[in-house]
């Protein structure tokens, strides 16, 4: 007696005639899965299994893309944000055609990765757990849920700009749809939260959000831990839902929802698709089914006559070789009417073209910029830079997070991107600081350099954005940060307010530039260097108040290198290392240690990173010369201990209590620098070397 397959159809040597392309190529896809999850003994396959038919309907019937050219502008963008199902993307890849996603990429998904022994080096692949943006093919690196769906808020917000910057009299040359694949567990995320609220507000009707609702999570059930009623929630946050309840076996329904979407106006759309996790398998409709490997039964549930293993049938690969002739034919045709455009607006392609090859002209604005004599805090010759930038720099977006004004980054009303002014490049993430750094990765993921974003609140709430910031600088991407009120000098807000631990995170966090610039000088050299940074997430770090003390010799072309002497003494015992607030204090501090008969010598260290980047010689040359190097900085001293024999530091939170002194309060301010230097050379005076690092 011939077996039932799960979708009810006889496994007979006449089943393929039994099926349409739809339904056979969704029955190749899921044995084609399963072998994968099998081959090296485990993975995420379940959720991918669910989702045959939606792969089908996306990649075979919706999407616009070519899979010859992956980075064609105009193509609709597709996240995977509950990206351990990382399998599903690679399968669609490979069966639509892209060059890089060979059978033999696939096989090594999941594998050990071990040494090769022929060759002694490490065995790689495309096919990483999760998706990573560095892979031709994938718009976002995902991992950690709900991030995605903030990401592709950022990407339709980037299509929904450049279409309102570029499009003219019926010459539509951006028309990029966004697509997001979430699962049960992104949606419980506050970061997709936060991010689906402003697209909503946004009027995003470019971004749809497909939900495999399959009710599993890693741990059991979905009604153990969620009851609210998920549609009514996205329609309270401006959404269109659309129900599929065919999720399992119907191309057609879900391609009819995705047709649907493409009319609904002035609402991003959420598809909400009833799938079954590991449909027709063993373990399937339990958590089981989320991670680990299947039986024989199960592979051989979707086999069509044959025992061999990533195998997909002529007819499948026939149905699918369409999608790189169409796709072709579709940028074809995209370049075409860009020539036409040319013709007609030759200033507006101009400016297009910029956009799209990631050309940035800051010309000589910042090298020749005048800062002022009078001394003003970081965080408002910041918001001077920044604005002039603005004007300067058209792929420049912005946004903050409730404290824009605070920030001091001007006004920018004129510029406001909202649903009736998608041109803006300012918006208004509200207070939602992890959508907005997740936002702006989408943002700069859309075309490397196209948009150069900004972010701006306290830095104390970049802990809250901390995971969006991560992916970012994982992923490469060009994000600047723009964070005020740094350290205890943050002031009455007290120690909730106080960041002083926060800079470690960020010191450690690779791909990343964190910088403290003392004045203006360096405020404006810290953005030449974050405009420099093409491939990395930087964060300028800002004081709320001004100096007391002018800080002499500070120098914007020298915070590329990360440390410079502004203070040089002969046969110096001391050298003093300090950046931010702090740098003022230890130049104050030096003169009145020359004065005590102390020779003093003091280092600006605005950005620790980029200094380690600097040749041996440099770094000595800054550094050597003394036989006590001490680091200034109102943190809990980590990272200093590479370079200092002792750190005058926080090991303590912070004081509410006016920012100035609470610099003396911690013993930070010149005065106590002093003392504790004499204290510390008095305890050494009979050691020939330093000893180990001390906190003073």
């Amino acid at each position: 007696m011939s077996r039932i397959l799960a979708n009810g159809v006889n496994k007979t040597s006449s089943l393929a005639n039994a099926l349409s392309d739809d339904e056979n190529a969704v029955r190749e896809i899921r044995k084609f899965l399963i072998d994968i999850v099998r081959q090296n003994g485990g993975g995420h396959g379940g959720s991918a299994i669910g989702m045959a038919p939606l792969g089908v309907a996306l990649w075979r019937h919706t999407m616009r893309y070519n899979p010859l050219n992956a980075d064609w502008f105009d193509r609709d963008r597709l996240v995977l944000s509950n990206g351990h199902a990382a399998m599903f993307i690679y399968t669609m890849m490979h069966v639509t055609g892209y060059p890089g996603m060979t059978l033999d990429e696939v096989k090594l998904y999941a594998s050990p990765k071990a040494v090769d022994v022929k060759t002694g080096t490490w065995k790689s692949t495309i096919c990483h757990g999760h998706p990573e943006i560095q892979v031709p093919g994938v718009e976002v690196t995902t991992g950690p849920l709900g991030q995605g769906i903030a990401n592709a808020v950022g990407l339709a917000i980037a299509s929904k700009h450049y279409a309102a910057t570029f499009n003219h009299d019926g010459h539509n040359n951006i028309s990029s749809r966004i697509y997001c694949i979430t699962g049960d567990g992104c949606l419980q995320e506050g970061v997709a939260q936060e991010a689906m609220a402003i697209a909503g507000r946004l009027g995003l009707d470019n971004l749809v959000l497909c939900y495999d609702n399959n009710q599993v999570t890693c741990d059991g059930p979905l009604h153990w831990i969620v009851t609210e009623d998920t549609n009514a929630k996205l329609r309270a946050l401006g959404w269109h839902v659309i129900d599929v309840f065919t999720g399992d076996t119907s191309v057609q329904d879900i391609l009819a929802a995705l047709t649907l979407a493409k009319s609904v106006k002035g609402q991003p759309t959420m598809i909400n698709i009833r799938t079954t996790i590991g449909y027709g398998t063993s373990t399937a409709g339990t958590f089981k089914s989320h991670h680990g490997t299947y039986t024989n039964d199960d592979a051989s549930l979707y086999a069509s006559g044959t025992d061999t293993t990533h195998t997909l049938s002529a007819r499948t690969k026939a149905y699918f070789s369409e999608c790189a002739a169409v796709g072709q034919a579709l940028e074809g045709k995209w370049n075409d009417n860009l020539k036409r455009y040319e013709a007609a607006f030759p200033e507006a392609y101009k400016s297009l073209q910029d956009r799209m090859t990631g050309k940035v002209d800051v010309g000589d604005l910042l090298t020749s910029m005048e800062v002022p004599n009078t001394i003003k805090s970081t965080r408002e010759v910041n918001g001077t830079v920044f604005n002039k930038l603005m004007a300067q720099i058209p792929s420049m977006m912005a946004g903050g997070a409730d404290l824009w004004n605070s920030n001091q980054m001007g006004d920018q009303s004129p510029r406001i991107f909202d649903s009736a002014h998608p041109e803006g490049r300012v918006i208004r993430y509200g207070i939602r600081e992890h959508a907005m750094a997740s936002i702006s990765n989408g943002l700069a993921a859309y075309s490397p350099q196209g948009i150069i974003p900004v972010t701006a609140t306290f830095f104390m709430f970049y802990l809250y954005a901390a995971p969006g910031v991560r992916m970012g600088a994982l992923s490469d991407l060009q994000v600047i940060h723009v964070a005020t009120h740094d350290s205890i000098g943050e002031g009455q807000n007290g120690p909730t307010h106080q960041p002083v631990e926060l800079d470690s995170l960020y010191r450690a966090m690779p791909n990343l530039l964190y910088m403290r610039p003392s004045d203006a000088e360096e405020v404006v050299g810290a953005w030449m260097v974050a405009l420099e940074a093409i491939k990395m997430q930087s964060i300028i770090s800002l004081a709320r108040d001004p100096a007391l003390f002018k800080i002499p010799n500070t120098n914007r072309a020298k915070v590329s290198k990360g440390g410079y002497v502004i203070k040089e003494k002969e046969d110096a015992l001391v050298t003093l290392v300090s950046c931010g607030s702090e740098l003022q204090f230890a130049t104050a501090a030096a003169d009145e240690l020359d004065g005590l008969g102390i020779p003093t010598r003091v280092v600006s260290m605005p950005c620790i990173r980029l200094f380690e980047q600097q040749a041996s010689d440099y770094q000595d040359e800054v550094l050597s010369g003394s036989l006590h190097i001490i680091s200034v900085e109102a943190y809990v001293s980590t990272i200093w201990a590479r370079y200092c024999t002792g750190s005058i530091a926080l090991d303590s939170f912070g004081y509410s209590g006016a920012g100035l002194d609470n610099f003396k309060r911690f013993g930070i301010d010149n005065q106590s620098i002093v003392r504790k230097v004499q204290a510390h050379i008095d305890a050494l005076k009979s050691a020939k070397k330093p000893r180990r690092w001390t906190l003073l």
